[in-house]
């Protein structure tokens, strides 16, 4: 029988199943509204930003009756949180803080978020939830690939992983002979990592010599980065497991925001009891119906330290109806970001589309890098792609090159040149993979 409304409590968590995620849409719709008061109120009352946002907007947390009443207030985006930085956006003193991340400031100032112990125990919540959703289980071992430290990924993973029941391995990032010689000696059920770091660890497991397919993993949880469909066949098939995709920001809260469940793997759904999702057109600002493409956008439920009202995340997606969890919408599998798009000579390009077709070769491996320059006043796209060993000619692959860049052209609409390389000779991502490199002169 779902819970009612007063009964899903933040924090709480049965490593069965969920109060919340029984529970019904009027109940979650219901649950939104109060908390959505509530977290309005609470920045506007405790973080400087958002009551001069909101003066400036003409709105006050008054003005807010019914969930479709948040398009009324200002955006929040990501120069916002750097202009605040280091502390000026938490609506606690940093004293109630437990924890402090941060992202990495390869594009400028970092972005810092903080917890109070009732953060934590929400973050683990709905990581353990999400887990469980991609097949974990108590007693499992997981492998945590993801990175600890300032990065949200690897110390989320970790807390979920513990509150699910199951015994954390906090393996991190790099070091990959290592990774495989862990998999192979403890026999984990899960590995937590990003996509194109699995694609390092199997070639390191090929490079030894074992096969992927008589490993103990039996599912995968990946994420931090856009990943297509065409590269969750591939690990699967490889691994011979069952691979899901988690969806999350340090800003919203880290990973957990969403998730794949792996009964389905039909998109991501959103812990809507904590996190309220809207999807707006990314040149108007304006809230688009479930079901129409556009940019995601969030507004944080529950949190004290760091709440975020409309949170522009620049991730494309749709919001569709619940599936395996009826009363929790699910978003789309992340196609691209509107602020990462490769315009070249008027065609808007993302790197996934890329991927899509290498990975539908036969003789690419996952490893590419895409190399942006300008010859005159000419755009000009060079795909840099790994070839798998047992593929290797030793030339180049030309004939292979030139049938990839004609099916580029075809269905993307872009002349690209591809230039297949020798294996294991692009440098591995131990976290997010940069795909895009960018060496058109500015202005």
């Amino acid at each position: 029988m779902a819970a009612t409304v007063h009964q899903i409590k933040p924090g709480t968590y049965n490593p069965e199943l969920d109060d919340a995620e029984r529970a019904s849409r009027d109940e979650i719709v219901a649950l939104q509204t109060k908390r959505l008061a509530w977290s309005l109120k609470h920045a506007y009352d405790n973080v400087a930003h958002y009551k001069a946002a909101f003066d400036r907007k003409g709105v006050h947390p008054s003005d807010f009756r019914q969930l479709s009443d948040l398009s009324k207030f200002p955006f929040t985006v990501k120069t916002d949180l750097r202009d605040n930085y280091p502390f000026a956006m938490f609506a606690v003193p940093r004293e109630s803080l437990v924890r402090v991340h941060a992202s990495s400031g390869t594009t400028g100032k970092p972005i810092v978020v903080g917890y109070t112990p009732k953060d934590i125990d929400t973050w683990a919540t709905v990581m353990a939830r999400s887990l469980r959703a991609a097949g974990a289980r108590r007693g499992m071992i997981i492998h945590n690939s993801y990175g600890y430290g300032l990065f949200t990924g690897g110390l989320g993973a970790h807390y979920g992983g513990e509150k699910l029941g199951c015994t954390v391995v906090p393996v991190s990032g790099g070091m990959t002979e290592r990774q495989v010689q862990l998999i192979n000696d403890f026999r984990p059920d899960i590995i937590t990592v990003t996509p194109s770091y699995m694609l390092a660890i199997l070639d390191e497991f090929k490079r030894q010599g074992l096969d992927p397919r008589q490993s103990s993993l039996k599912y995968g949880v990946f994420g931090a980065e856009p990943w297509t469909n065409a590269m969750r066949a591939e690990i699967e098939q490889a691994f011979d497991m069952d691979a899901t995709d988690i969806y999350g920001l340090s800003e919203v809260i880290g990973p957990g925001v969403a998730q794949e469940c792996v009964e389905t793997k039909d998109g991501l759904h959103i812990w809507e009891d904590h996190f309220y999702p809207e999807v707006i057109d990314p040149d108007t600002g304006d809230v688009l119906p479930d079901g129409e493409k556009g940019e995601l956008v969030f507004t944080s439920l529950t949190k004290e330290a760091f709440p975020v009202i409309r949170y522009r995340t620049r991730d494309l997606t749709r919001l569709l109806p619940g599936t395996a969890r009826p009363g929790m919408r699910r978003m789309e599998k992340i196609t691209g970001r509107s602020d990462d798009m490769i315009i070249l000579r008027g065609v808007n390009v993302f790197p996934t589309q890329i991927e899509e077709v290498l990975l539908g070769t036969d003789w690419c491996g996952g490893h590419f890098i895409i190399e942006l320059t300008r010859e005159g006043r000419m755009d000009e796209m060079t795909v840099l792609a790994e070839a798998r060993p047992e593929s290797w000619d030793g030339a180049g692959l030309v004939p292979h090159a030139e049938r990839a860049a004609a099916y580029i052209k075809n269905t993307i609409g872009i002349s690209t040149t591809i230039k297949v390389v020798p294996p294991d000779t692009l440098e591995r991502s131990l976290g997010k993979a940069r795909r895009v490199f960018d060496k058109r002169p500015k202005g």
